[in-house]
Protein backbone atom coordinates (compact mmCIF):
# COMPACT_ATOMS: atom_id res chain seq x y z
CA UNK A 1 0.00 0.00 0.00
CA UNK A 2 1.18 3.55 -0.74
CA UNK A 3 -0.20 6.85 0.55
CA UNK A 4 -0.36 10.30 -1.08
CA UNK A 5 -1.90 13.64 -0.23
CA UNK A 6 -4.61 14.07 -2.91
CA UNK A 7 -4.36 17.87 -2.63
CA UNK A 8 -0.58 17.85 -3.21
CA UNK A 9 0.47 14.57 -4.82
CA UNK A 10 4.16 15.25 -4.18
CA UNK A 11 3.50 14.59 -0.47
CA UNK A 12 3.72 10.85 0.12
CA UNK A 13 4.34 8.17 2.75
CA UNK A 14 7.88 8.28 4.12
CA UNK A 15 9.04 4.92 5.48
CA UNK A 16 12.40 6.04 6.92
CA UNK A 17 10.86 8.90 8.91
CA UNK A 18 7.99 6.67 10.03
CA UNK A 19 10.43 4.11 11.41
CA UNK A 20 13.10 6.32 12.92
CA UNK A 21 10.78 8.70 14.77
CA UNK A 22 9.08 5.69 16.39
CA UNK A 23 12.31 3.69 16.91
CA UNK A 24 11.02 0.57 15.16
CA UNK A 25 11.65 -1.78 12.21
CA UNK A 26 8.02 -2.90 11.92
CA UNK A 27 4.63 -1.27 12.24
CA UNK A 28 1.80 -2.37 14.49
CA UNK A 29 -0.93 -0.98 16.77
CA UNK A 30 0.02 2.39 18.23
CA UNK A 31 2.26 3.39 15.30
CA UNK A 32 1.58 6.24 12.88
CA UNK A 33 2.41 6.47 9.18
CA UNK A 34 4.12 9.77 8.37
CA UNK A 35 4.35 11.74 5.16
CA UNK A 36 7.57 13.24 3.84
CA UNK A 37 6.23 16.57 5.14
CA UNK A 38 6.15 15.25 8.72
CA UNK A 39 2.37 14.92 8.85
CA UNK A 40 0.45 11.82 9.91
CA UNK A 41 -1.50 10.09 7.17
CA UNK A 42 -2.99 7.52 9.50
CA UNK A 43 -2.52 5.68 12.75
CA UNK A 44 -2.86 1.96 13.43
CA UNK A 45 -5.62 1.77 16.02
CA UNK A 46 -6.17 -2.02 15.96
CA UNK A 47 -3.90 -4.81 14.79
CA UNK A 48 -4.22 -8.49 15.60
CA UNK A 49 -1.33 -9.49 13.31
CA UNK A 50 1.38 -7.44 15.00
CA UNK A 51 4.00 -7.00 12.27
CA UNK A 52 3.82 -5.14 8.97
CA UNK A 53 6.87 -4.90 6.69
CA UNK A 54 8.20 -1.45 5.88
CA UNK A 55 11.52 -2.16 4.16
CA UNK A 56 11.21 -4.83 1.43
CA UNK A 57 9.44 -2.86 -1.29
CA UNK A 58 7.30 -4.76 -3.75
CA UNK A 59 7.66 -7.42 -6.43
CA UNK A 60 8.54 -6.62 -10.03
CA UNK A 61 8.10 -8.37 -13.38
CA UNK A 62 11.46 -10.19 -13.25
CA UNK A 63 10.92 -11.26 -9.64
CA UNK A 64 7.54 -12.84 -10.47
CA UNK A 65 8.72 -14.50 -13.70
CA UNK A 66 11.80 -16.02 -12.00
CA UNK A 67 9.67 -17.56 -9.25
CA UNK A 68 6.49 -18.60 -11.06
CA UNK A 69 7.05 -18.17 -14.80
CA UNK A 70 5.45 -15.76 -17.22
CA UNK A 71 1.68 -15.81 -17.26
CA UNK A 72 0.02 -12.70 -18.70
CA UNK A 73 -3.58 -11.56 -18.85
CA UNK A 74 -4.04 -12.56 -22.51
CA UNK A 75 -3.13 -16.16 -21.69
CA UNK A 76 -4.59 -16.56 -18.21
CA UNK A 77 -7.24 -13.83 -17.89
CA UNK A 78 -7.98 -13.25 -14.18
CA UNK A 79 -5.44 -15.89 -13.14
CA UNK A 80 -2.48 -13.98 -14.56
CA UNK A 81 0.54 -13.35 -12.38
CA UNK A 82 0.67 -9.67 -11.54
CA UNK A 83 3.60 -7.92 -9.93
CA UNK A 84 3.48 -5.12 -7.39
CA UNK A 85 5.51 -2.55 -9.29
CA UNK A 86 3.37 -2.66 -12.44
CA UNK A 87 0.16 -2.84 -10.41
CA UNK A 88 1.14 0.35 -8.57
CA UNK A 89 2.01 2.06 -11.87
CA UNK A 90 -1.38 1.23 -13.38
CA UNK A 91 -3.18 2.76 -10.40
CA UNK A 92 -0.88 5.79 -10.18
CA UNK A 93 -1.47 6.59 -13.87
CA UNK A 94 -5.14 7.21 -13.04
CA UNK A 95 -3.99 10.26 -11.04
CA UNK A 96 -1.44 11.54 -13.55
CA UNK A 97 1.44 9.94 -11.66
CA UNK A 98 4.17 7.67 -13.03
CA UNK A 99 7.31 5.76 -12.05
CA UNK A 100 9.15 8.86 -10.80
CA UNK A 101 6.26 9.47 -8.37
CA UNK A 102 6.48 6.06 -6.72
CA UNK A 103 7.33 6.29 -3.06
CA UNK A 104 7.92 3.71 -0.39
CA UNK A 105 5.23 1.13 0.17
CA UNK A 106 4.00 -0.79 3.18
CA UNK A 107 3.45 -4.58 3.05
CA UNK A 108 0.63 -5.42 5.43
CA UNK A 109 0.50 -8.87 7.04
CA UNK A 110 4.13 -9.60 6.17
CA UNK A 111 6.53 -10.42 8.99
CA UNK A 112 10.13 -10.04 7.88
CA UNK A 113 13.01 -11.33 9.96
CA UNK A 114 16.76 -10.87 9.78
CA UNK A 115 19.26 -13.70 10.21
CA UNK A 116 22.70 -13.46 11.86
CA UNK A 117 24.28 -12.48 8.50
CA UNK A 118 21.83 -9.64 7.96
CA UNK A 119 19.73 -11.42 5.30
CA UNK A 120 16.01 -10.67 5.26
CA UNK A 121 13.45 -13.47 5.09
CA UNK A 122 9.66 -13.62 5.04
CA UNK A 123 8.23 -15.49 8.03
CA UNK A 124 5.51 -17.55 6.34
CA UNK A 125 4.51 -19.13 9.67
CA UNK A 126 3.21 -15.76 10.91
CA UNK A 127 0.57 -15.37 8.19
CA UNK A 128 -2.92 -16.50 9.09
CA UNK A 129 -6.38 -16.17 7.61
CA UNK A 130 -8.64 -13.64 9.30
CA UNK A 131 -5.89 -11.30 10.52
CA UNK A 132 -7.01 -7.68 10.55
CA UNK A 133 -5.71 -4.15 10.92
CA UNK A 134 -7.63 -0.92 11.41
CA UNK A 135 -6.24 2.38 10.21
CA UNK A 136 -7.60 5.75 11.28
CA UNK A 137 -6.88 8.40 8.66
CA UNK A 138 -5.99 11.75 10.14
CA UNK A 139 -6.00 13.61 6.80
CA UNK A 140 -7.45 13.15 3.32
CA UNK A 141 -5.35 10.42 1.74
CA UNK A 142 -5.07 8.78 -1.66
CA UNK A 143 -4.50 5.09 -0.91
CA UNK A 144 -2.97 2.99 -3.69
CA UNK A 145 -2.86 -0.74 -3.09
CA UNK A 146 -2.38 -4.16 -4.65
CA UNK A 147 -2.50 -7.73 -3.39
CA UNK A 148 0.48 -9.14 -5.30
CA UNK A 149 2.95 -11.49 -3.60
CA UNK A 150 5.60 -10.17 -1.22
CA UNK A 151 8.99 -9.88 -2.97
CA UNK A 152 10.53 -12.38 -0.52
CA UNK A 153 7.79 -15.00 -1.00
CA UNK A 154 9.13 -18.49 -1.64
CA UNK A 155 5.73 -20.08 -2.25
CA UNK A 156 5.85 -22.97 -4.72
CA UNK A 157 2.83 -21.53 -6.60
CA UNK A 158 1.84 -17.93 -7.22
CA UNK A 159 -0.03 -17.03 -4.01
CA UNK A 160 -3.64 -15.96 -4.40
CA UNK A 161 -5.22 -14.84 -1.15
CA UNK A 162 -8.54 -13.04 -0.74
CA UNK A 163 -8.59 -9.70 1.05
CA UNK A 164 -11.42 -7.63 2.49
CA UNK A 165 -11.28 -3.84 2.75
CA UNK A 166 -13.94 -1.88 4.58
CA UNK A 167 -14.26 1.88 4.83
CA UNK A 168 -16.05 3.25 7.86
CA UNK A 169 -16.71 6.72 9.21
CA UNK A 170 -14.57 7.30 12.32
CA UNK A 171 -15.75 9.18 15.35
CA UNK A 172 -14.11 12.59 15.83
CA UNK A 173 -11.01 12.62 18.00
CA UNK A 174 -12.04 13.88 21.45
CA UNK A 175 -10.64 17.26 22.53
CA UNK A 176 -8.04 17.05 25.29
Amino acid sequence: MMFYNPEMLTERYNAPDTLKCQHTFKLTQGNCLYSDMGRIFCSIVQDDFGWHDTVCGNSNKNNIEEKWGKLNYQAAHNNWQQNGNDSFLVELAKYGLNERDMGANLNFFSKVGVDADGNLHLDTEAARAGASIELRFEMDTLVVMHSCPHPLSKASEYPRKPILCELLQAEPVPAR
